[in-house]
């Protein structure tokens, strides 16, 4: 089970760039094909940029050719939440932070196997961890 975090509005603009609260705490989406991550392929753990928490393998990432990084599958699934997203006229499937309840993107059927996902993340969302350091540091 992983602790929740809670922070007022106030204590996330503190911790966060502006950018990262408009994306994390407003829900807001960054420009596609500009974002840290679309195109990076090194191997460790993506966590969330707010809290830390583990949420995606580098091994679950692929090129979706859409301008986010993407990922098959979260690191398990029981570290993000799925909510449903009925802005700008369309459903979607809104994934947040189970810990600290953050925007993350959202998740989409048209993702290759093992799973026919694709987890379409902000890179703004993420901050990556690489394999060599977080074995140093466990």
């Amino acid at each position: 089970m992983i602790e929740k975090i809670s922070r007022t509005q106030d204590e996330w603009r503190q911790v966060l760039s502006p950018e990262q609260y408009r994306v994390l705490r407003e829900k807001g989406t960054e420009r596609a094909f500009g974002g840290a991550y679309d195109h990076f392929y090194e191997d460790g753990i993506y966590v969330c940029a707010a809290c830390g928490n583990e949420l995606f393998r580098s091994e679950a990432k692929f090129n979706s050719h859409t301008g986010w990084p993407s990922f098959y599958e979260p690191i398990a699934s029981d570290h993000v939440e799925e909510h449903s997203d009925a802005a700008f006229g369309m459903i979607r499937t809104e994934i947040t932070c189970v810990r600290c309840d953050s925007h993350l993107g959202h998740v989409f059927n048209d993702g290759p196997p093992p799973t026919g996902l694709r987890y379409c993340m902000n890179s703004i969302a993420l901050k990556f961890a690489p394999r060599a350091a977080a074995k140093k540091a466990g």
